[in-house]
């Protein structure tokens, strides 16, 4: 199944988050945050203004971005989960 975000959203993939902390202490999965890092899958066209002209939202598929906390709603497409958020939920893109 294809899913394409409508207007000023995108579809997002979290990444896995670290297996070990610094010291070397393997977390289990019952004591994991949910990462707030993901890869962008799909976009929207973008935010379209008053005279009708979309502008482009300012992520495209394939960055890597952070996102806040409680950000996006999740979906299981395919067996996969994944997150419909708006761009503003974006914190940035990491380089």
């Amino acid at each position: 199944m294809n899913i394409r975000p409508l207007h000023d959203r995108v579809l997002v993939k979290r990444l896995d988050s670290e297996e070990k902390t610094k010291g070397g202490i393997i977390i289990p999965d019952t004591a994991k945050e949910k990462p707030m890092e993901g890869k962008v899958v799909a976009v929207g066209k973008g935010t379209r203004t008053e005279d009708g002209k979309y502008v482009a939202l300012d992520v495209k598929k394939g960055d890597r971005i952070l996102f806040g906390k409680w950000s996006g709603t999740e979906v299981k497409v395919d067996g996969d989960e994944l997150l419909i958020m708006k761009e503003s939920d974006i914190m940035g893109i990491i380089e």
